[in-house]
């Protein structure tokens, strides 16, 4: 293991979201303000409260994976794998390292809900009997980790990051750190969930987080005062890190370096956030640190921005902490899950591919549906319309039930 602190940039991009199948439809419904929100298909929501999801559409596992394949893993697996061969593919890295020099840390929320459902069904109707021998390889949420090390041969430490909606980003920010202390020289990395089922929707709306619209252009809210919860997404994203030196020496592409990286915990409940928003500041400025903000420049932040009532007025208090009062007037902030929905264990990874598409092209994504803004929500929200602006470092914030946060900081090379 090298003692020297080493730069890290991304070098390959891949996502299968509610709004796009691959990076270029994904980034053009953000920046055009597509809305991936409609009727629930995947279970009859004849006796649920919440009938609206961020569902993906027009996905095929074939594509990506032998038809056997597809048969002994979950929808969350298949979903990470599909975005992990998009960004390989893209970035080139295999074949450029040892296999013990490249790491996977793909994180997920939750894992095989959908097995579990299936193969519980079957325990409780039919006997121990017919449950799938495959069962727990399929449920356990590690397993898109171990599918992406086992198919790209990556014999680096493999692993996810298990902490709710910031899986993604601390899947990304973890896989940083291991690059840059010399554990690893690349990394495929990033966060998949698959969650619109029966069981999840029932515990998350009968918990009061999900908005009970039955309008897919009035459910996911943020920053808006009609606000009643968030709508349950899906998908998957990955990103290719790689050390800064070895990506310029083969030729690479890089589209940003990952510079700072903040992870805390509120230690205060399981689900509500800190009523003093002081874990997620404390993330933001942890990346803002690392990254050698200077007080002055030019941010946009991905908001968590999940439409909740709590989250989107406490994480503005987050981000007037992190940057001050003043900067944090001057700031551009949006939430992209007013188009995704909630990704869930994804989320981070594909806003975090949110921040490098908007370095790269100086568009900041909006905020769509935001027409009654929220006192208490008074920062800038790129509302409704994506805008041109020259930024110097964007963060992606990600907040998770347990109270964790997590803060990344990107800036173009």
């Amino acid at each position: 293991m090298e003692n020297k602190i080493r730069r890290v940039v991304v070098t390959g991009m891949g996502a299968v979201t509610p709004i796009g199948n691959n990076i270029d439809e994904y980034w053009k419904s953000l920046k055009d303000g597509v809305c991936g929100i409609g009727p629930i298909t995947q279970f009859d929501t004849t006796e649920f409260k919440a009938k609206l999801a961020a569902e993906v559409k027009d996905f095929d596992p074939r594509s990506y994976m032998e038809k056997s394949e597809t048969l002994r893993s979950d929808r969350c697996a298949q979903l990470a794998v599909a975005a992990a061969s998009q960004a390989v593919a893209e970035s080139g890295i295999i074949g450029t390292l040892p296999p013990e020099r490249i790491g996977v840390y793909f994180g997920s929320g939750i894992g095989g809900i959908k097995t579990i459902e299936t193969e519980l069904q079957k325990l409780f109707e039919k006997g121990p009997r017919r449950v799938s021998p495959l069962f727990i390889p399929m449920m356990i949420p590690n397993m898109a980790a171990g599918m992406i090390a086992i198919r790209f041969d990556c014999r680096g430490a493999a692993m996810p990051a298990v902490t709710a909606c910031a899986s993604g980003s601390n899947s990304i920010g973890e896989a940083m750190r291991a690059i840059r202390h010399g554990y690893a020289d690349a990394m495929i990395t990033g966060g998949a969930e698959a969650s619109i089922a029966a069981s999840g929707v029932a515990g998350f709306v009968n918990m009061q987080a999900l908005s009970t619209s039955e309008d897919p252009d009035a459910a996911s809210l943020p920053f808006d005062k009609r606000r009643g919860g968030f709508v349950i997404g899906e998908g998957a994203a990955a990103l290719i890190l790689e050390e800064y030196e070895h990506a310029k020496s083969r030729g690479a592409k890089i589209y940003a370096e990952v510079c700072g990286y903040g992870s805390t915990c509120d230690a205060y409940h399981i689900t509500a956030p800190h009523p003093e928003a002081d874990g997620g500041a404390r993330a933001m400025k942890e990346a803002l640190a690392e990254a050698a903000y200077d007080g002055k420049e030019t941010v946009y932040v991905n908001a968590h921005g999940t439409g909740t009532p709590m989250n989107d007025s406490l994480e503005t208090l987050a981000v007037k902490k992190a940057l001050g009062e003043e900067q944090a007037k001057k700031a551009f902030v949006s939430s992209t899950k007013s188009m995704t929905g909630h990704m869930l264990g994804a989320a981070g990874a594909a806003e975090a591919i949110a921040c490098i598409k908007a370095l790269e092209e100086g568009i900041l994504p909006p905020t769509i549906n935001l027409k009654e803004p929220d006192p208490e929500c008074d920062l800038y929200y790129v509302p409704n319309k994506a805008e041109k602006h020259d930024i110097s470092i964007a963060l992606s914030n990600s907040l998770g039930f347990g109270g964790h946060n997590a803060c990344l900081a990107f800036r173009r090379v």
